[in-house]
């Protein structure tokens, strides 16, 4: 049975490693696929689509930011002296590959179960950390591990989906096609026995599926050193030595302060929001921490312009899945999308049984095309809500069907990893050979999940 399974897995391994082209190829390539199959679908015109995909062109540029921005905040903070001798204590904790493998994997798993951005990175950079003692971990694996945490992420804390049936009203009733107007608790979606018993499964057996999956010795690749090694900061100079400007760049006052104030905004949103952490407020703690941890701002200049150094792959690709959206929730003259159309297909051959799964199943698919928990309900909520009513089903299982579709084919998605793939510097090819065991593994956990609750 374990050979069989080093098989599978190293089958994976150089099936990806073969024909998965850089992730930039790869959202070019769909960019083609969805606009010969709308063309059929939707019988929109050749012009028409090229005005949706431009349409939807621009439309990722707030997001793009955000996710430049915890890419490059979330390393900062991981270079800060303190917080890496932090790190480094938690990273000394595994002592082989195997401990390292499991440890990463319930770091990650947690953290994205508290908050998908904060998961992401700290995964990624904790994976680093771990990588730099275990010299005989499988690097790529180890950072697959990281970033398989990420398949919790829309059932936890700050899934967009359990969240926005939580808040109600005329929104809510729009984006459910009128299935749904009252507010459906988290304690309905989040906190179901359905969905703890399937989170706390994936965190139970993941972890050790991931270790089962490391490699021989021979079959090992280690890290290469170069790639953990931090920029070499430059010596400072006697502050009698220093020019006027030279004093106000490595001024610690001028840190503290600005810390002091940042953290003034931090404590009063939790007081008024309580432990609500959307994206926006992650990037703001991880930078004023990491401003308050590198001493001068000289030294968080330096910090920014090596992280900024990987934001490249963001930058390029996400206007281009924008597009892909744009396309993929377009209506042609039969006032059909092509999301809508793949919902609809599912709908038909489903019953009040399979439905849950068939939901599940859609929303994988069109989160290939789509990778945005927000944009993907604004597709699916006001198909899938009303068919599951029809059906007998509860709102709150097809939401949940929903949301658990939209992050389990992240698993073979580049988009969500291209900030994990910045932070370890590799590339989609090298992780996405594990991640398409635990897409294939988390699948079946998940699917039986729907049926038998």
């Amino acid at each position: 049975m374990k050979k069989l399974f080093n098989k599978m897995t190293a089958g994976s391994v150089k099936l990806v490693e073969k024909y998965l082209p850089d992730p930039f190829i790869f959202a070019i390539i769909l960019t083609f696929f969805v606009i010969i199959v709308s063309l059929f679908v939707t019988k929109t015109t050749p012009l028409g689509i090229v005005e949706a995909w431009y349409g939807g062109f621009w439309s990722l540029l707030t997001f793009a930011m955000q996710m430049a921005l915890i890419l490059v905040t979330g390393t900062i903070l991981a270079t800060a002296p303190a917080f890496k001798k932090l790190l480094g204590k938690l990273a000394s904790i595994p002592k082989n590959k195997i401990q390292a493998i499991l440890w990463v994997s319930v770091i990650s798993l947690v953290a994205s179960f508290i908050n998908w951005g904060f998961g992401l990175v700290i995964g990624a950079i904790f994976a680093k950390e771990v990588a730099k003692r275990v010299k005989d971990v499988d690097y790529p694996l180890l950072i697959a591990t990281a970033y398989s945490g990420f398949l919790i992420w829309h059932a936890g804390l700050s899934g967009s989906i359990p969240l926005a049936l939580a808040t109600g009203g005329a929104a809510l009733a729009t984006a459910t096609g009128g299935a749904v107007v009252d507010p459906i608790s988290t304690s309905l979606t989040i906190f179901s026995t359905m969905n703890l018993v399937i989170v706390g499964v994936l965190i139970l057996t993941l972890p050790i599926l991931l270790s089962l999956m490391h490699p021989k010795p021979d079959k090992t690749k280690v890290v290469d050193p170069a790639l953990l090694e931090d920029e070499p900061t430059p010596a400072m100079k006697d502050r009698k030595e220093m020019t006027p400007a030279e004093k106000l760049e490595n001024s610690r006052v001028i840190n503290y302060i600005l810390s002091a104030i940042g953290f003034t905004y931090i404590i009063l949103y939790f007081v008024e929001a309580g432990f609500n952490l959307n994206l926006n407020i992650v990037i703001f703690i991880f930078l004023f921490t990491a401003i308050l941890l590198h001493g001068t701002p000289i030294n968080v200049v330096r910090a920014v312009n090596n992280a900024s150094k990987n934001v490249g792959g963001i930058l390029l690709q996400f206007p281009f899945y924008a597009g892909i959206m744009g396309i993929m929730t377009a209506k042609g003259p039969t006032d059909v999308s092509l999301a809508g159309a793949i919902s609809d297909m599912f709908v038909s051959i489903s019953n009040g049984t399979t439905f849950p799964l068939f939901s599940f199943l859609s929303a994988g698919i069109v989160n290939v095309f789509v990778p945005s928990g927000g944009g993907q309900w604004a597709v699916q909520g006001p198909i899938m809500m009303p068919a599951g009513l029809t059906l007998g089903v509860d709102a709150a299982k097809t939401a949940m069907a929903i949301a658990w579709g939209d992050a389990w084919t992240n698993m073979i998605q580049p988009f969500w990893a291209l900030p994990v793939l910045g932070i370890a510097k590799l590339g989609a090819k090298n992780i996405m050979g594990y991640c398409l065991i635990v897409l294939l593994y988390s699948g079946i956990i998940i699917g039986l999940g729907l049926l038998l609750f």
